[in-house]
C-alpha cells in the first residue's frame, strides 16, 4: 500500500511589491503540514510519501525568515484601536474565510462573531458598525488560533488562551502572532527528520506547479481531447519545463539534504515529452492517475456496485510499471481514484472509527484478487494533503490515528514509500506508450480549451515572446526577474480558477495576481504592459444561492417538481457545481427547498439530472434550536430508500436523548414522495414542541404553541453503500426562522 500526500499552495507573492495576495501558505502551514508528518511518530511501521511543491517551500521559508509581507497577518497583528476603517472592512472580509463548522464553529466566540457578520448578509460595510474594538481583538486572535495544528493546540500557553474564550488583550494578540512564526519554523525540519528516519519519502513537483505537458506544447491538449479548442498561439517551451524541474530538484536537495528520487508531476500530468525530460534529470519514478493508465492500455477500470475491480483489472491497476520509450525509462505508479476520493470527499461525513474501518476493508478487498494470484498488490492512494482536513472534525486526526493503528496491526498489509515498493517488487509490468493526460479525466481540459483558459495561455504566450525579444538588452537582475515571473505564470493554479470547473471566493484575487505576474514581465524589461492585462480574464459566474423563506407554503407532496408555484416563498439553497480547491466531488444534487406553515414542515430535494439509477438513500437531518441554547432541543432523521428510481421505504427516527419518537411510512400525518424530485412533509410538533406539550400523535400543534423554539435547521444528503456521496449544504445547515404567517409576510 502506497500513500502519497500532495502538499501545495499557489505562489501568492508579488515579486515586485513583495506582498502576499492571499494568506493560505501561512494558514495551512500552521494547520496541516506539521501535524500530517508528525503524526507518523506514533506509528513507526507506517511509511508514507509526501510531495512538497517547491514554490510552497520557498514561501514557508519567507515567513520563517520574517521577510514575508502579508497584509492579512498585518491586520491580524495590529491593535484593534489602531485599525483604519479600510483595515476593519478588510478584517471582516477575510478573517471569516474558513470552514464554518470545523474551524470557526470549534470556538464559540468565533462562531458568535461569524453569525453577527452573516446576519448582515456577509457585507463588511453593513457589519462594521456592529463590531466594537473588543470584538475585533477577539476576531483577530481567534481567526489565527483556529488554524493552529492539533499538536500546537496542546501547548499549555495556547491551551490557556483558548480556555479564556473571549475578551482577549493586546498581549494575547501579540503572543499569538509571535507564536505563529515559531510554529512555522517547525514545519520543514519535521519533514527532514522524518525522511532521515526512513519514515517518509519526499518527492518533488516542478517548481511553480506547471502542467509540464502543456508547457512543453499546448497542442498536446487536443491529443487527449480531440477537437478541443486551443489558444490562438501555440505555446511550446520544453526548455521552461526542464527549468521548472531542475529548480525543483535542486531546492529539495538544499532543503532536505537529499535529491528526490520521484516526482508527482503537477496534477498528475504526464506525456512522453515530460517523462523524457524527467529521465534526463535522473528522476526514477513518477505517479499519475488510473485514467491515464486506462487510456494508455485501452482498458476502462469499471468497478462493481461495491467499488471493486474484477481480477484482471485489479492486477493491471495494482502494479508498478516500467515505461520504456526510446532512450526514456521511468517507473510509474497509478492512483486508485475511487479509494483516494473516499478520503477526500466522503469520510469527513462519517464517524472516524467507521470511516477508518471502511478504508481498511476497501484496501484489503481491492487487493484480494491480486493476492489470490500469489502476487503482491500495490494499491496507490494519492490525494491533496491539506484541503480535505477542513471538512473533518479536528483536522481528521482521530480518523488518521485509527486507520494508521489498524494498518500496523493488520497482518499482510504494509504501508511503504514508493522507492521501497519499487525495490521490493518482482512483478513490474512493461509500458511502451503513454496517452498524455492528468488525474482529472485523463486530459487537460481543466487548464485549456475554455475561452478563459485559452485567453490566459495567449497572454502568457505574448509575455514569453516579449521576453525572448527584449531580455538580452536588459540588466541581469531585471532579466532574471522577468523570467521568474514567466515561470510563476506557467503555474497550473491560475487556469484552475479560469473556465467553468472551479471557483472560490478569491476568484478575483487569483485573476488579478495572474495578470500582475504577466504585467511584471513587461515592467521588469522597461516596457508598459499591454492594456488588456488591466481587464479581468474571468467572466462573472453564478455563485451558490440561498434565499430565506418569505411566506408560508402549502405544497402537495407528489415528488413532481414542475409544480413550481406551490414552492414559491420557500427557503432555497442551490448547489454550486464548481468544485473549488478540490476537484473530483460527485455532484448529484442540484437544489433544496424548505418551508413551514402553521402545522407542517415541508422539504424538497432536486437532483442534478434524472433520478440516479443506482440504489441509494436520502437522509434528511433536522434540528430545532431555541434561542440562547447550546444544543438542539430536538433532532430527527428522515431515511428514505430508493431502488430503480422508486421510493421503496422510509422512516423518521429521533436521535438519542432528543425525546422524539419514531414513525414509518404508515403514519398518516407525514408524507414522503419521489418522482422527479424528493419531497416530504412532517408535523412541526415532532420537532418543536416540548414532550410535555405535544407528541407525534398530536400533529396539529401550531407555531404559536411552540414559541420557545426559534430556528429549524435542515441538511439533506444522498448516500450509497452506506457512504455520503453528496449533500446540501456541503457545509453547515439551511435555517428556517419560525415566524407567524404575519411576521414572515412582513419580512421579519
Amino acid at each position: 500500500m502506497i500513500f502519497l500526500w500532495h502538499q501545495h499552495q499557489p505562489f501568492y507573492k508579488d515579486l515586485v511589491t513583495g506582498e502576499y495576495r492571499l494568506p493560505w501558505v501561512r494558514l495551512h502551514a500552521l494547520k496541516d503540514y506539521y501535524g500530517m508528518v508528525k503524526l507518523l511518530d506514533e506509528f513507526p511501521k507506517v511509511h508514507q510519501n509526501f510531495n512538497l511543491v517547491p514554490s510552497l517551500i520557498t514561501q514557508i521559508q519567507d515567513y520563517v525568515a520574517g521577510t514575508a509581507q502579508d497584509p492579512f497577518l498585518n491586520v491580524a497583528a495590529k491593535p484593534a484601536n489602531e485599525l483604519t476603517q479600510k483595515e476593519r472592512l478588510f478584517a471582516l472580509q477575510y478573517l471569516f474565510q474558513a470552514n464554518v463548522t470545523n474551524v470557526i464553529g470549534r470556538y464559540p466566540r468565533y462562531r458568535e462573531l461569524y453569525e453577527r457578520f452573516r446576519e448582515q448578509g456577509y457585507s463588511p460595510e453593513k457589519a462594521e458598525r456592529y463590531f466594537q474594538r473588543g470584538d475585533f481583538t477577539d476576531l483577530q486572535v481567534l481567526s489565527q488560533i483556529a488554524w493552529f495544528d492539533e499538536f500546537f493546540l496542546e501547548d499549555k500557553d495556547v491551551a490557556a488562551l483558548i480556555k479564556k474564550e473571549r475578551n482577549y488583550s493586546l498581549d494575547d494578540q501579540k503572543f499569538v502572532i509571535a507564536r505563529e512564526r515559531e510554529l512555522l519554523a517547525k514545519v520543514l525540519p519535521a519533514y527532514t527528520d522524518a525522511a532521515k528516519k526512513g519514515s517518509i519519502e519526499i518527492s518533488a513537483t516542478p517548481f511553480y506547479h506547471p502542467i509540464l505537458p502543456l508547457v512543453c506544447d499546448t497542442n498536446v491538449g487536443s491529443v487527449s481531447s480531440p477537437g478541443l479548442p486551443l489558444p490562438q498561439n501555440r505555446f511550446r517551451h520544453p526548455e521552461d519545463a526542464r527549468e521548472q524541474l531542475v529548480r525543483a530538484l535542486d531546492l529539495h536537495e538544499r532543503v532536505f539534504g537529499v535529491r528526490p528520487q520521484g516526482v508527482w508531476p503537477s496534477e498528475g500530468s504526464v506525456s512522453d515529452e515530460a517523462l523524457a525530460i524527467a529521465h534526463t534529470l535522473g528522476v526514477k519514478w513518477m505517479a499519475t492517475d488510473e485514467g491515464v493508465l486506462g487510456r494508455s492500455t485501452g482498458v476502462f477500470f469499471a468497478r462493481d456496485g461495491n467499488g471493486r475491480l474484477p481480477a484482471d483489472l485489479a492486477q493491471r491497476l495494482y502494479s508498478i510499471y516500467r515505461y520504456e520509450n526510446a532512450a526514456t525509462s521511468m517507473h510509474l505508479v497509478f492512483r486508485d481514484h475511487t479509494i483516494s476520493d473516499l478520503i477526500g470527499f466522503v469520510y469527513s461525513g462519517m464517524d472516524p472509527a467507521t470511516a477508518a474501518g471502511h478504508l481498511l476493508r476497501s484496501i484489503k478487498e481491492a487487493a484480494q484478487p491480486v493476492l489470490a494470484q500469489g502476487r503482491d498488490a500495490v494499491v496507490s492512494i494519492i490525494l491533496d494533503g491539506e484541503n480535505a482536513w477542513e471538512y473533518y472534525p479536528k483536522s481528521g486526526r482521530e480518523f488518521l490515528r485509527r486507520f494508521y493503528d489498524a494498518v500496523q496491526r493488520e497482518a499482510g498489509l504494509e504501508s511503504v514509500t514508493i522507492s521501497e515498493a519499487i525495490a521490493r517488487d518482482r512483478n513490474i509490468l512493461p509500458l511502451r506508450s503513454l496517452v498524455p493526460g492528468s488525474w482529472i479525466n485523463a486530459n487537460f481540459n481543466v487548464w485549456i480549451g475554455a475561452p478563459e483558459d485559452n485567453r490566459a495561455w495567449d497572454y502568457l504566450h505574448d509575455a514569453r515572446e516579449f521576453y525572448a525579444q527584449n531580455a538580452a538588452r536588459a540588466r541581469e537582475a531585471q532579466r532574471k526577474l522577468a523570467f521568474e515571473e514567466i515561470l510563476i505564470a506557467e503555474g497550473s493554479d491560475w487556469n484552475w480558477w479560469y473556465g467553468p470547473e472551479h471557483h472560490s471566493v478569491n476568484d478575483r484575487d487569483f485573476d488579478e495576481l495572474y495578470r500582475k505576474h504577466l504585467s511584471n514581465v513587461y515592467q521588469a524589461l522597461g516596457a508598459m504592459p499591454p492594456d488588456y492585462l488591466a481587464q479581468p480574464i474571468a467572466a462573472a459566474e453564478a455563485r451558490p444561492e440561498f434565499a430565506p423563506q418569505t411566506e408560508y407554503i402549502h405544497p402537495r407532496i407528489t415528488g413532481d417538481k414542475i409544480r413550481y408555484f406551490e414552492w414559491m416563498g420557500a427557503a432555497m439553497f442551490c448547489a454550486d457545481h464548481r468544485a473549488g480547491a478540490m476537484h473530483g466531488k460527485q455532484f448529484l444534487l442540484d437544489a433544496m427547498y424548505a418551508g413551514i406553515d402553521n402545522t407542517y414542515l415541508y422539504g424538497r430535494l432536486d437532483f442534478a439530472g434524472p433520478v440516479p439509477e443506482m440504489e441509494f438513500e436520502i437522509v434528511v437531518n433536522l434540528e430545532s434550536w431555541a434561542a440562547g441554547e447550546v444544543r438542539p432541543r430536538r433532532a430527527l432523521r428522515l431515511d428514505a430508500k430508493v431502488r430503480d428510481g422508486k421510493l421503496i421505504d422510509w422512516k423518521v427516527e429521533g436521535r438519542e436523548g432528543t425525546g422524539a419518537a419514531s414513525t414509518n411510512s404508515q403514519e398518516e400525518s407525514a408524507l414522503v414522495a419521489l418522482l422527479r424530485s424528493f419531497e416530504f412533509r412532517l408535523p412541526l410538533s415532532w420537532l418543536l414542541a416540548t414532550p410535555s406539550v405535544s407528541s407525534p400523535n398530536n400533529p396539529k400543534s401550531s407555531v404559536a404553541a411552540i414559541a420557545p423554539t426559534s430556528v429549524v435547521k435542515l441538511r439533506m444528503s444522498l448516500w450509497q453503500n452506506r457512504l455520503p456521496v453528496d449533500a446540501l449544504p456541503v457545509e453547515g445547515w439551511m435555517e428556517l426562522k419560525l415566524l407567524s404567517e404575519a411576521e414572515m409576510g412582513a419580512g421579519m
